[in-house]
């Protein structure tokens, strides 16, 4: 982490939220100070006089745009970057023009806070090299060789020990259960429950006693007093996925139960606290069902203090070989070794299932391998043709291509790091293999 000498203010009146960007800045080496109000915010900066102002442009009393000025007043060359809500964009836009210097909405993107600190006060080359996140130990298991669920983890080491809502996002099968699980295991709730549902498993008649409980009597078959799922996952985490197929009659109850921290279960008019922490997923544009009006945006922002967009399989070859391990170890006990030309089938298919069709394509393997080595013949058919896609050497930009890259990756490994025995069975000179491991390693250098 690079320490620099400068401080940041932190303008929010969410507890949670501060939390999550204070310990985010403090990663980039940025001392901190917060406030919960625009009043307590000029007060600070007559007293400490900061370097950078993160100013949330709702606020209780006077908002972020009515301080904007007052700032100004203060401290009349003082940065202040604007948080807002899409709602708010007008506003935040008229701003700059008014002498704020940038704005970011939300939900927050940490690497884009990131650049937009650095390029507000500064930052040298070096400094934008650095990582400054530690990521903690991974469960056994977890497979993030790829440079793309490396950023992903950077985010997650950062979001975890905080207590905002988190929205997972990414296609089908990408594995948001597990990033959700993630969260919850690096957190400080890990010693709580974390309780999963699927909202569209829910049905619609049940939905509401199944989140927030009810009391017996309150309704045909209510037998005995039932806690829901918001209790049970007291003091942990409550994973929601599918969260975009919630009815929309009941989003409101949920938000408030989000923004008190109570719940009120059917058939009661007695509120219950509770300290639960809400992880939400989807696969859906949650943003189009806010325009299409199936979906809450007072919800929409509440759940989505931070984006974690899981990436396809396609963007993370380089974990297709070790996942392959993992599957195999997992449905016979060891782990299986694949053909040159199995691997190359994996390594060249569009992967539209993402993790869980290459989990069913390895269970398929499994059953049909006689021996320990996968062929292609073991594949389902539509993948062992994937060897016939045509890749590029290089990307656009002079690099190697993810496939390539995660082939190269794949034969070191099998190869235990021979470069020789690599070279050999990838057809190319030694040579040739040493000046793609160099491009590899400073391709790894300019992602960071």
């Amino acid at each position: 982490m690079v320490e620099h000498d400068r401080t940041i203010l932190v303008v929010d009146d969410e507890a949670a939220q501060r939390q999550l960007l204070g310990d985010f800045i403090r990663s980039l080496g940025y001392a901190v100070l917060e406030s919960n109000s625009a009043e307590e915010a000029l007060e600070i900066i007559r007293r400490e006089a900061p370097d950078l102002v993160l100013l949330d442009v709702r606020l209780p009393g006077m908002s972020g745009i009515e301080a904007l000025p007052e700032i100004q007043k203060i401290a009349e060359d003082l940065p202040v970057l604007l948080i807002t809500a899409h709602t708010d964009l007008h506003q935040a836009v008229a701003a700059v023009k008014g002498g704020a210097d940038n704005y970011l909405a939300k939900p927050l993107d940490l690497d884009e806070l990131e650049a937009a600190i650095h390029d507000t006060i500064g930052a040298s080359d070096q400094d934008l090299k650095q990582p400054g996140v530690s990521i903690p130990e991974l469960p056994s298991g977890f497979v993030a060789k790829s440079l793309a669920m490396q950023r992903l983890l950077e985010t997650i080491a950062v979001v975890a020990p905080s207590r905002v809502p988190v929205l997972v996002l990414g296609p089908s099968g990408s594995g948001k259960e597990v990033i959700a699980q993630l969260v919850h295991q690096w957190s400080p709730r890990s010693k709580g429950p974390l309780v999963a549902a699927n909202c569209a498993g829910l049905p619609d008649s049940l939905i509401e006693s199944e989140l927030f409980g009810h009391t017996q009597g309150a309704f045909t078959g209510a037998t005995e007093d039932r806690k829901g799922l918001f209790r049970a996952a007291d003091g942990g985490t409550l994973f929601l996925d599918e969260i975009g197929e919630l009815p929309l009659h009941l989003q409101p109850k949920l938000l408030r139960a989000l923004e008190s921290g109570e719940v009120t279960p059917v058939g009661s008019d007695r509120p219950i606290a509770t300290d639960t922490r809400l992880i939400a997923a989807t696969n859906r544009d949650l943003g189009e069902a806010v325009r299409e009006g199936t979906f809450r945006e007072d919800l929409y922002y509440r759940i989505n203090v931070v984006e974690l967009i899981v990436p396809p399989l396609s963007d993370r070859r380089e974990d297709i070989v070790p996942l392959v391990r993992q599957f195999t170890t997992e449905f016979t006990g060891q782990p299986a070794r694949l053909s040159h030309q199995a691997m190359h089938c994996l390594l060249a298919n569009s992967w539209t299932g993402n993790v869980r069709e290459l989990r069913n394509a390895i269970q398929r393997a499994c059953l049909l391998c006689r021996g320990n080595i996968i062929m292609p013949e073991h594949l389902p058919p539509k993948i062992a043709n994937a060897s016939t896609i045509p890749a590029s050497k290089t990307s656009d930009h002079g690099r190697l291509s993810q496939v390539e890259r995660a082939t190269i990756m794949a034969t070191l490994e099998e190869c235990n790091g021979n470069r020789t025995q690599a070279a050999k069975k990838l057809g190319i000179s030694r040579r040739a293999l040493i000046y793609k491991i160099r491009a590899i390693e400073e391709d790894n250098l300019t992602t960071l």
